[in-house]
């Protein structure tokens, strides 16, 4: 008779070292649905030992040459990608993507977010102006802020907990960073290599938890006057409340409702593919994903055809086989809540044309429990829909018809989110006029998801403030001063 099985149990990292909490919480194979690992169920207590440590080491860290901190960083990079297999491994299964996801998108990102940083940080300049005729010269200065607080998802998980630690260190900041409670383990492990990249001490502080008590701690907390955060628009709103008393500077990366404009002269061989990519990539776990797609009337039956074509193709399977195009949802509850858009948008009179209450879903044995659902397409769906307002993050797309190029931009723009939207269309002066008119920070036309770090990220109206990038990260993570020399 097999014995229970042992779980793997975290713990915090303060001022270098791994430290234990009085309590704990699950955290589950997505996959499976089993519980395979224990959390800290840090709090008040936890945060203020961080702080302590990070207030610590903020002098002697921030005073380090901008080349000194960039050599750490590249240093932490080569770790990183030396156990890129193991990192891969760890993420797929605390997250439920795919290996072949985390091993060419999560771990490889996650290792060159230090290294873009640590070369960035090599070549910002300041300004400077002269006014001769009262013999004055003026010129700025940016220093590091202090504490800074990151909070990140559970969908790219070491993807953006580095996309945030990256940048605050390498601008002399110290940080306390907690990772999400439902997927904490590379984060751990990214722990065991921060002194070997030399690292000192209470630079970077790792405190696991949820956000309602380790999260609450860090945004509330008087001596961490920065916070960057990126999740719900919900947990956004509380995050400006609790922090509002203490003039804290705030980036918030939070959800979106994407559009993607196919008109009639778009190359569908491109396009069909690279927005079956954009609609299911990990899931639809991705803010940037495309749920809401408008076809223009006269391609609108053979792209729907075509798509729904490409999408049955998409192999959803156990996440560690090679060959599966996406793996489970990250829990039993949010996966009924993405069914739930599902069933709602069958009451009210739209037709799913596969995937959800449509095909079967064929899984390994293992798998039965876990949380997988197909990739599914919806048609006829009304624009007021809660499936074409609200941002479902999963595996779900609503495709419609439009006639117009008016008509389509008031459509797109209709909805409180403006993070990304993707034009197709062979006319250029089009792609241009409308990706000016889009409320969208990022627009991509003929592609998806092609970054450029060193350009700003981010969305409007509710789906963000601040900006994050190069330039962006480094301004946001220190402040700036102006000095005047009389001579």
């Amino acid at each position: 008779m097999a014995g229970p099985k042992t779980l793997l149990v975290l713990e915090n990292f303060i001022n270098g070292k791994f430290v234990p909490c009085s309590s704990y919480i699950d955290s589950y194979d997505p996959s499976t649905g089993d519980v395979y690992c224990r959390v800290p169920d840090s709090g008040k207590e936890e945060v203020e030992i961080a702080v302590t440590a990070a207030r610590d080491a903020f002098l002697s860290w921030s005073s380090k040459s901008p080349q000194e901190r960039s050599q750490i960083m590249n240093k932490l990079a080569d770790l990183i990608e030396h156990d890129l297999e193991a990192f891969a491994q760890a993420e797929s299964k605390d997250q439920g993507k795919t290996i072949t996801f985390a091993r060419t998108v999560d771990i490889p990102r996650a290792a060159y977010n230090f290294r873009f940083f640590a070369s960035s940080i090599l070549h910002h300049t300041t300004e400077c102006t002269q006014m001769d005729h009262i013999d004055c010269m003026h010129y700025t200065v940016r220093t590091p802020v202090g504490i800074a607080g990151l909070i990140s998802p559970w969908n790219l998980p070491l993807y953006l907990l580095t996309w945030k630690i990256a940048p605050a260190i390498t601008s002399g900041n110290t940080v306390i960073a907690k990772p999400s409670e439902m997927t904490s383990v590379t984060a751990w492990m990214m722990c065991k290599l921060l002194g070997k990249a030399g690292i000192p001490p209470g630079v970077v502080n790792i405190v696991f938890g949820t956000g309602p008590k380790a999260g609450e701690a860090i945004v509330s907390h008087p001596e961490v006057p920065l916070i960057s955060f990126t999740g719900s628009t919900l947990t956004a709103q509380h995050i400006r409340q609790r922090s509002a008393p203490h003039w804290k500077k705030l980036s918030l990366e939070l959800g979106g409702k994407n559009p993607a404009i196919i008109f009639e002269d778009a190359n569908l061989d491109q396009c069909i593919p690279t927005t079956v990519r954009s609609s299911f990539a990990n899931q639809g776990e991705i803010c940037l994903c495309t749920s809401r797609i408008f076809v223009q009337r006269s391609i609108y039956n053979e792209f729907l055809k075509r798509f729904v074509e490409e999408t049955r193709k998409w192999k959803v399977g156990s996440p560690s086989d090679p060959t599966a195009s996406m793996g489970a949802l990250i829990s039993k509850e949010h996966l009924e809540k993405v069914k739930n858009y599902v069933k709602k948008a069958r009451a009210e009179g739209a037709r799913i044309l596969c995937g959800e209450g449509v095909d079967s879903l064929a899984l390994p044995t293992g798998n039965q429990n876990g949380y997988f659902m197909l990739p599914t397409v919806i048609a006829e769906v009304k624009d007021e829909s809660c499936c074409m307002q609200e941002e479902i993050f999963g595996p779900v797309t609503c495709v419609v018809l439009f006639d117009t190029e008016e008509e389509v931009i008031k459509r797109a723009n209709g909805v409180k989110y403006g993070l990304a939207a993707t034009i197709w269309s062979s006319n250029v002066g089009r792609v241009h006029r409308v990706a000016k008119r889009l409320q969208a920070g990022l627009v991509w036309t003929n592609c998806w998801l092609v970054r450029e770090l060193n350009l700003p990220f981010g969305g409007m109206k509710a789906s963000g403030i601040g900006r994050e990038g190069a330039k962006e990260s480094y301004e946001f993570f220190t402040e700036v001063k102006t000095i005047t020399i009389k001579h």
